[in-house]
């Protein structure tokens, strides 16, 4: 049996079940599971993708995201590649039964996978014009003769400019959903897996515009119906892609994570100089990135990394060059970081509630460089902030560009096959839980190392009683749907 897999970057549980402008999601949610899907901690793009299809969690795959720590030097954080994952993904294992696949924009996706079939590289590509995106490389050529340039991401989405957002966004995703019905129809695979990054683009450009809980949003703004049009879009594509899928198809369609308003920033690294534990030869006379900050190491216990949530990393004694924390006072230091993280405050005095979390007690394995503590601010309601010289640990603004929202904890699934036992809303889903769980319909074995399980283990691969009877019943469903 075939695995189709849509990915829908960043997409929101609470916006795509709720919209029944959305036909075709709601004809799948009728005839199939569905429900809010726990990502993993983080809930970033990388590593959450690769954690989805190999059903392993960030410390076992030693990606923790997309800048990790490459050695215990203080020279910086190296960018995540395709290279960086080690851990067999679906499409590894069924290649081992001479199937194919083809996969579009999975992340970390360049330079180009080498797989069984055909990979088309992710947003982290440079140069669509310039560098090879595909492999085989020809099919690069074939994807330019049909839609012109491809476009990866929109480069520069970080913008107050929103009618140019705007447009970028819808531009980018009608190239590349034609590219993927074209592959579907054209190109043999009996594992497809596409993300669409377009997503995650138009939530951190215009969540403000659309949630009436954002600190920013304002009744009748002129893009207040962005995100819904959207996903209106994206539901027309799934209709048409179902037209292309045969009744001996498993269809998945799932986010990474999902999206949630950005109340603030908290500046890390401010907060940290005031607390004496990172400590600078020159406090900044401007606003700062950390890596051009002059640190003074020798006197330094802690400092962090912005972005989404905060890396948090330690300087031990024998570990990095010059290390100040004794390991004999390990343990008992990054408990006593964990309270301090959990005891801060947001603006208003109010408690921040951050989540923080040590990465030996939160994956199965620790593989790499991995933080010393992994802090979410305000249960991700709030940013981490890299920089130093803002003169205050709270604000508004953001280090990298505009930004709308930030990642949630809870994505989405959307599950339909013709031997799907389950009907209705299902609770308890586990990004994990996702590659076991195709493998098993689709009638493969499931790989002892993956550490998801099958939601549907050890029940009859058929539908439910009172789903229908007979080749018929099945058959009409399966019309009704697009599927044949």
């Amino acid at each position: 049996m075939k695995i189709c897999i849509l990915g829908l970057d960043c997409c929101a549980p609470d916006v795509v079940f709720r919209d029944e402008r959305l036909t075709n999601i709601r004809r799948l949610m009728d005839a199939g599971t569905w429900g809010r899907l726990e990502s993993v901690i983080p809930p970033i793009t990388v590593p959450a993708w690769m954690c989805m299809t190999t059903s392993q969690d960030p410390g076992s795959l030693g990606v923790y995201g997309f800048r990790n720590r490459t050695d215990h030097s203080y020279s910086g954080l190296g960018i995540a590649s395709s290279a960086s994952i080690k851990t067999p993904a679906i499409w590894d294992h069924i290649a081992r039964e001479g199937k194919k696949s083809i996969i579009v924009g999975v992340p970390p996706g360049y330079p180009p996978r080498r797989i069984n079939g055909i990979s088309v590289g992710c947003f982290l590509t440079p140069d669509t014009t310039k560098d090879v995106y595909t492999n085989p490389p020809e099919v690069g050529k074939e994807i330019n003769a049909l839609v012109g340039e491809y476009p990866v991401d929109v480069k520069g989405f970080r913008t107050d400019d929103k009618e140019w957002l705007k447009k970028e966004i819808f531009e980018m995703s009608e190239k590349q959903w034609k590219v993927v019905k074209w592959l579907l129809k054209e190109k043999e695979w009996d594992f497809f897996h596409f993300v669409d990054i377009g997503q995650d683009r138009v939530h951190h450009g215009f969540w403000d515009s659309f949630d009436k809980q954002h600190i920013f949003y304002k009744p009748g703004n002129p893009y207040e119906n962005v995100i819904p049009d959207y996903y209106a879009w994206v539901d027309k594509q799934i209709g048409e892609v179902l037209e292309l899928l045969d009744s001996e198809t498993v269809l998945l369609i799932v986010s990474d994570h999902g999206a949630q308003r950005l109340d603030g920033g908290f500046v890390v690294n401010e907060w940290l100089v005031k607390e004496g534990l990172l400590v600078l030869d020159e406090y900044p006379k401007e606003v700062t990135p950390f890596g051009k900050l002059k640190v003074n190491w020798a006197k330094t216990k802690v400092w962090s990394e912005g972005g989404y949530y905060a890396r948090v990393f330690f300087n031990v004694q024998g570990r990095e060059p010059q290390g100040v924390i004794p390991q004999s006072e390990y343990e008992s230091f990054q408990n006593e970081m964990k309270k301090k993280f959990e005891a801060l405050t947001d603006d208003k005095g109010k408690p921040l509630n951050s989540l923080v979390f040590k990465p030996k007690e939160l994956y199965k394995s620790v593989k790499n460089v991995a933080p010393d503590l992994i802090v979410h601010f305000g249960g991700l309601y709030w940013r981490s902030i890299g920089g130093v010289g803002y003169g205050r640990v709270h604000v508004q603004e953001n280090d990298t560009g505009p930004d709308a929202c930030n990642h949630a904890q809870y994505g989405m699934f959307l599950l339909a096959a013709p031997n799907l036992p389950l009907r209705g809303e299902y609770t308890g889903a586990k990004l994990l839980d996702v590659a076991p769980t195709l493998l098993d319909l689709a009638g493969y074995d499931i790989p002892e190392v993956m550490q998801g399980r099958s939601l549907v283990a050890g029940m009859e691969k058929k539908p439910p009683e009172g789903f229908g009877s007979g080749e018929d019943a099945v058959k009409n469903r399966l019309e009704g749907l697009g599927y044949i």
